[in-house]
C-alpha cells in the first residue's frame, strides 16, 4: 500500500442511486414524468420491451405526445417495475402477471414494483383444469350400507344427547 489518499470516486454518494430504495432515474422531481429511455435504464429493459407490455398489460397507458413520444407518470413507473419483479424475479409468465393484475389489482402490482409487498407463489399452467367429473351414482347395496351406517352414527348421537342432558358424566371422568 502506498500511501496515498484513497479517492472518493469509486465510493456510492450517501442517499444516491446505490441507496436502498432509491431508483436509478435521473434527479427529478418525484412527480415528474419519465421519458421511455429513462425508465427503460432504471428498469434495465430494452425500450422495445416497454413498449411490448404496453399490448399486453392495458393497465401500462404511459402519456403520448408529439412524435408518439411516451411520457410515463410516477404511477406507471411504479407499475411497471411490479411487472418486472413478477416476470423475471418471481418467474411469472406474461399471463400469470396478467392473473395477478386482474385479481389483486394494479396498486397490489405497484407495491410489488416498491418492494412493500409480495405476489403470491402459484403453479401456472398453459391449459385450464379440467372439470371434475361426478362420481357414479351408488348402487342399491352401497346406498343400503351407507344408510346403515348413518343410522348407527345418529344412534350415537342420541346416546351421546342423553348422557349430557342427564349429568352422569359430571366431571369428564367414566365410572
Amino acid at each position: 500500500m502506498t500511501g496515498m489518499p484513497i479517492e472518493d470516486e469509486d465510493l456510492p454518494e450517501p442517499g444516491g442511486a446505490d441507496a436502498p430504495g432509491r431508483a436509478l432515474l435521473p434527479e427529478k422531481e418525484p412527480g415528474a414524468f419519465r421519458t421511455i429511455s429513462e425508465v427503460a435504464e432504471d428498469l434495465d429493459l430494452p425500450q422495445h420491451v416497454l413498449r411490448f407490455w404496453e399490448t399486453r398489460f392495458t393497465q401500462v397507458r404511459p402519456l403520448k405526445r408529439g412524435g408518439n413520444r411516451r411520457y410515463y407518470r410516477p404511477d406507471d413507473v411504479d407499475l411497471l417495475r411490479g411487472i418486472r419483479r413478477l416476470l423475471y424475479g418471481q418467474g411469472y409468465t406474461i399471463r400469470g402477471a396478467q392473473r395477478v393484475l386482474r385479481e389483486r389489482g394494479m396498486r397490489f402490482v405497484q407495491a410489488v414494483g416498491r418492494g412493500e409487498q409480495v405476489a403470491p407463489a402459484f403453479v401456472e399452467s398453459d391449459h385450464e383444469p379440467e372439470p371434475e367429473t361426478a362420481p357414479p351414482p351408488l348402487g342399491r347395496a352401497d346406498r343400503a350400507s351407507l344408510n346403515a351406517v348413518l343410522d348407527e352414527l345418529r344412534a350415537c348421537r342420541r346416546q351421546i344427547a342423553q348422557v349430557r342432558m342427564s349429568g352422569s358424566v359430571s366431571d369428564g371422568s367414566r365410572k
